[in-house]
């Protein structure tokens, strides 16, 4: 089969033949039908922290052709998921493959209209979301799901709120993948729990059209290019302030920012690690800990990475189990707006990556005349996996 995989030494990654894995116990062998693009992906190609010889990407969908046994999945069920490609030290293959194996319990199952290029976008970024408020922010979730005691301790309390009184939340970066995903969530917490909530954001003017619509349903947006966007998102709330804020950007000075419209005891989720330096810690008042925590951390295993090494997390692999339980029963999440790229495989760094850049904003092409290169804004990169690169495969 053709896979792409890592050259560590040119940072970069070439589009190469590799064997067709073979499934364990409790695993599926999955032909992959699309593949969807996460920053990070990019990040770990032109920085690699893997060897080369690892198949990279994470985000996938496909049809299942066989298993290992000890599954219930049945062959040509559609189904999506995502692995951790070269993004730790760890030796484990990705996504970015004509077929690849993953847990069966770490699969999503694909329904009714959604196509394979929708749903290749979901897993790696609407989990990142979920574990942020229900996991982290200890929001009450939409979905049942198992837990030690201490883990889920204080989940059903928000913030000493009253019951039927009114919750103050600060998505940064509100067109971002996994904003998209966040403000969905938020309110299906707010169906669930009968609690209404004010959701407030920041992103371009162009965009807030789309975020104050279905299934978004922003509140009040800011936009994060005018200077005072600080002073007028706390004036959207009275004065009073953010209980809970949820930074998907986590870049240079906008944590502190945030935290800075949080009320006494508001809580702030990040998406990017203090360790990996991407943003400012300095001041930071000391009552206020922004929470991180990798989206990796739902695969179960151990992840070495940035100076970390983080321990396999029980817990957080049976939420991600519960999640991607509650998408198969038709848990209502509506798939981030997709671009379709061309060329497959074979553009997928050339095209993709180069979209995404290396890991910051400013990395990103801007110069590129292509319609599919345009700079990125509330979509989702997605390529095909060309039918038949699987008959030649076979």
């Amino acid at each position: 089969m053709k896979a792409l995989v890592l050259d560590a030494q040119a940072r970069t990654a070439l589009v190469q033949e590799v064997d067709i894995p073979k499934p364990a116990h409790g695993e599926v062998l999955i032909r992959v039908q699309a593949i969807a693009l996460n920053p990070v992906d990019a990040l770990y190609v032109f920085n690699p922290l893997g060897e080369t010889g690892r198949i990279v990407g994470s985000d996938f969908s496909g049809t299942v052709v066989a298993d290992g046994g000890g599954v219930n999945i049945r062959p040509d069920h559609r189904v999506a998921g995502f692995l951790q490609g070269a993004c730790s030290s760890n030796d484990r293959p990705g996504a970015f493959a004509e077929y690849l194996i993953c847990p069966a319990d770490l699969l999503w199952e694909i329904s009714g209209p959604v196509s394979f290029a929708q749903a290749a976008t979901v897993s790696l970024c609407a989990l990142t979301a979920a574990q942020a408020l229900f996991y982290r922010l200890r929001l009450p979730a939409p979905f049942e799901w198992e837990s030690t005691p201490e883990v889920k301790d204080g989940s059903s309390a928000v913030l000493n709120l009253e019951e039927g009184e009114l919750l103050n939340f600060f998505i940064y970066g509100a067109s971002t993948s996994v904003a998209l995903y966040a403000a969905q969530l938020i309110r299906r917490f707010s169906e669930a729990s009968g609690r209404p909530i004010k959701l407030i954001g920041s992103a371009s003017k162009a965009r807030f059209s789309l975020l104050q619509s279905g299934p978004y349903f922003y509140n009040d947006l800011v936009d994060y290019r005018d200077s005072e966007w600080q002073q007028q998102a706390l004036q959207l709330t009275g004065g009073a302030g953010f209980h809970y804020a949820f930074d998907c950007i986590s870049e240079g000075p906008t944590v502190k920012r945030i935290i800075s419209l949080l009320q006494h005891g508001g809580k702030i989720a990040i998406v990017r690690s203090k360790e990996g330096g991407a943003w400012d810690s300095e001041g930071l008042p000391p009552d206020v800990e922004p929470i991180y925590g990798a989206v990796w951390e739902g695969l179960g295993v151990e992840i070495q990475y940035q100076n970390l090494v983080v321990q396999p997390d029980a817990d957080a692999r049976r939420f991600a189990v519960s999640f991607y339980k509650w998408l198969s029963k038709g848990g209502k999440l509506q798939a981030n707006p997709v671009r379709e790229m061309p060329g497959g495989l074979d553009r997928v760094v050339q095209d993709g990556f180069a979209l995404l850049g290396a890991g910051a904003m400013e990395d990103r092409a801007k110069d590129r005349n292509e319609p599919w290169m345009k700079p990125l804004s509330a979509e989702k990169s997605v390529y095909a996996i060309d039918e038949a690169r699987h008959n030649s495969s076979n």
